[in-house]
């Protein structure tokens, strides 16, 4: 090999990107084959093309680890998401959102009150999987007894999960992306609200306009009283006590305090409520924060979202991170993604066409890769230096990404987000990502509020991580 290691030729970054792509998405949707076996075998490929650019083992390796390095302090929140999760179920604080929840509905106002329900359920469990495949279950019901469009249903059910997704404090898509722009995570989140709370209000209206024309739909009254009935029976419902842990976790973060802080306070609480509000066994608690198990109220899919959580959960999420930012170092340290895409983002010189490209180079990455996780490291580590020749804080790059990859997740068939939806709700992609009105509409406002210079963060140096 040669002493100095060459740069890759847009030809090779081709290559190595189209196997790369390819091995993805045939691996997970032809073969059926674990995302995490897929990015080993990606591995062998990316560093093959590596060595013969003319580095060696040590060097590649020491990618993979740069890679990686910046993603530790991570790790601790990973693992407090799952603690966080599991303590929640065990309080009750999710079964009283639902308990109550389902008391805002009514025909005329039920898709407004659906994208709300939705919303604070993946807010506060930080999940969007989970919450369409409980409450958006829920909803579909009771949406098809009223004779409610399905599509519609499902398209505010995806919207509702997906806000949560982007904006949970708890939300996996949430902290690997301001992790992966270096950025705070709640500075990350701040950020987020500019454009999310605009798009969030706008999708609200839309909503409550179209809920008007249902307004005379009978109301499947006895659905949501079985509902609630399982839960009253298995959990003490008050307000105060139940979203004691959630206020505890707020309050925390709007004083600024760091992640771990937040997260633990409000595990200490969630666990206090379980054993003396929920009377609990503690030790059944605790073992919860390892590996909840699922709950006991006679219907699965709420027994599947009341077990959820734990340590345990957050080592699939946890590893594949891992695999991919040690993926994302080779691609972005050997050269390959800078041969790829350097001719275009040189020609970027507005900052709205600059957040508009990184918003679509993570729909592409979503579409070519079928995972929002490595759409989100690799277009971070993409366009990193391009945001800080723009001098753009990097809070703005993780709220791109995400408006790109998190959002069109569950709008693209291939995705593993777009198969779930489809088959849980019931409702092809193609037939619901219409109605999805935040998931296209935050994209949308974000480049209409760039290219009026509003909501740009200024750049803060010294900026920790997480």
């Amino acid at each position: 090999m040669s002493a100095t290691p060459r740069l890759p030729s847009l030809a090779q970054a081709l290559l190595c990107f189209g196997g790369n792509f390819l091995m993805i998405s045939t691996g997970l949707f032809v073969f059926a084959i674990s995302l995490h076996i897929v990015l080993f075998f990606c591995l062998l490929w990316s560093g093959l093309h590596a060595w013969l650019l003319g580095h060696d083992f040590t060097a590649i390796r020491g990618m993979m680890n740069s890679g990686i390095s910046n993603a530790l302090p991570a790790i601790y929140i990973f693992i407090l998401i799952g603690m966080v999760i599991a303590a929640f179920m065990q309080s009750g604080t999710v079964a009283a959102l639902i308990y109550h929840g389902l008391n805002l509905l009514s025909p005329g106002f039920f898709l407004a009150a659906a994208l709300v329900l939705c919303s604070l359920m993946s807010v506060a469990t930080g999940t969007s999987w989970g919450t369409a495949g409980t409450l958006g279950v829920v909803l579909i019901g009771i949406g098809s007894t009223m004779q409610i469009p399905l599509p519609l249903v499902a398209g505010t059910v995806v919207a509702g999960a997906t806000f949560g997704d982007k904006l949970s404090p708890i939300s996996d898509t949430t902290n690997l992306a301001a992790m992966s722009a270096n950025t705070n995570l709640y500075r990350h989140i701040g950020s987020m609200l500019y454009t999310t709370v605009p798009a969030f209000l706008l999708t609200l209206l839309i909503l409550a306009v179209l809920g008007l024309g249902f307004a005379d739909r009978p109301l499947p009254a006895d659905a949501i009283v079985d509902l609630q009935q399982a839960l009253a029976t298995h959990y003490s419902l008050s307000l105060m006590a139940t979203l004691l842990p959630l206020a505890v976790m707020l309050l925390l973060s709007m004083r600024r305090l760091s992640p771990e802080i937040s997260m633990s306070g409000s595990i200490l609480t969630a666990v206090a409520v379980a054993v003396l509000y929920q009377e609990r066994p503690l030790v059944e608690v605790l073992n919860s924060l390892w590996s909840n198990t699922p709950g006991n109220t006679g219907m699965a899919s709420l027994d599947a979202l009341l077990g959820r959580g734990g340590i345990s959960s957050m080592s699939w999420t946890l590893l594949l991170s891992l695999m991919a930012l040690a993926l994302g170092g080779i691609l972005y340290h050997a050269g390959f993604l800078q041969a790829l895409l350097e001719g275009v983002i040189a020609r970027v010189k507005r900052t709205a066409s600059l957040i508009a490209t990184t918003i679509g180079a993570g729909i592409v990455g979503n579409m070519g890769m079928g995972e929002a996780y490595i759409s989100i490291i690799l277009s971070c580590q993409l366009f990193r230096k391009a945001f800080e020749r723009q001098k753009l804080d990097p809070a703005i790059l993780s709220r791109s990404v995400e408006e790109g990859a998190t959002m069109s997740t569950g709008l693209i068939p291939w995705t593993t987000a777009g198969a779930f939806y489809a088959s849980t709700l019931g409702v092809p992609v193609l037939d619901y990502a219409p109605y999805a009105f935040l998931n296209y509409l935050n994209p949308l406002v974000s480049i209409a509020m760039a290219s009026a210079g509003v909501g740009l963060l200024q750049r803060v140096r010294h900026q920790p991580a997480a």
